[in-house]
């Protein structure tokens, strides 16, 4: 029995003119943080009749936070040694290393700075900031898939993808794929609820929910998630899921804390 198969051979590139190069990657990133910002206006702070200048003071802490801390993460967990022999390498996002994990810490670091200008609970910003990160994490794992990076094992499966740009002759599995529409799924989701109950919900409810879900499906998809760099040959638990255990029992305690709260 033949297996079925997907050859993905696109090019990274959207178009390049002279030293000038235009990735799929940057403009699916750039385009995260510009819808992002849409929902956050028109279905958050319009809803709740909050002034839009916080809005733009808070898409300027996330981008920071988002952007600093996802590639000190990526440095940091990942490949601390080969950074530590050429440091200014660090300033090379637009060859990608960004990861997941330290893009979370960063963003509720720079949430902290938010909150003491805006008059906002710290609860209360990440309940609606969380809601677009799960529309960023989506387009994040497509711009992945663009450039034929983060796929998973050997697969049979009729939707296994042959990434002939990074030399595979075998289908894999389209982890990107999976875990984008998981993300989408999770946008949707958390938008629903926030508009069925942003008038009566306690604070800290759609973190809680976020962080469960979110780094839960993380946890699970690197179970069939090639290892991104060498030492996570032969762990048990790669580094995406050590890293996402302690964001799951965060949420888990945060949703006992907010049920127990009057």
């Amino acid at each position: 029995m033949m297996i079925q198969q997907i050859t993905w051979d696109v090019s990274p590139l959207i178009f390049k003119l002279g030293s000038l190069q235009i990735r799929w990657y940057g403009l699916f990133f750039a385009l995260s943080f510009y819808l992002g910002y849409l929902v956050l206006e028109k279905q958050v702070f319009k809803r709740e009749n909050i002034r839009i200048d916080l809005l733009d003071k808070l898409a300027t802490y996330v981008v920071i936070g988002t952007i600093v801390g996802a590639r000190l993460g990526h440095v940091f967990f990942y490949e601390p040694v080969s950074y530590l022999k050429n440091p200014l390498s660090i300033l090379k996002i637009w060859e990608g290393g960004l990861a997941s994990h330290g893009a979370a810490i960063g963003i509720l670091l720079a949430l902290i700075l938010f909150v003491r200008k805006s008059g906002k609970t710290y609860l209360w910003t990440l309940d609606r900031v969380v809601i677009v990160v799960a529309l960023g994490g989506f387009f994040i794992r497509m711009g992945n898939l663009m450039n034929s990076e983060i796929y998973g094992y050997f697969t049979s499966l009729p939707w296994g993808f042959i990434y002939v740009r990074d030399g595979q002759t075998e289908p894999r599995h389209p982890t990107q794929i999976y875990e984008a529409l998981c993300y989408l799924a999770l946008f949707f989701g958390l938008l629903w609820y926030y508009r069925k109950n942003y008038l009566k919900m306690k604070e800290g409810t759609i973190f809680g929910i976020f962080l469960i879900i979110l780094f839960g499906v993380r946890f699970l998809i690197e179970f069939v998630k090639e290892p991104q760099v060498a030492f996570e040959q032969g762990m048990t638990l790669n580094m995406g899921q050590w890293l996402s255990i302690p964001f799951i029992l965060a949420g888990v305690g945060l949703l006992l804390f907010v049920k127990q709260k009057k």
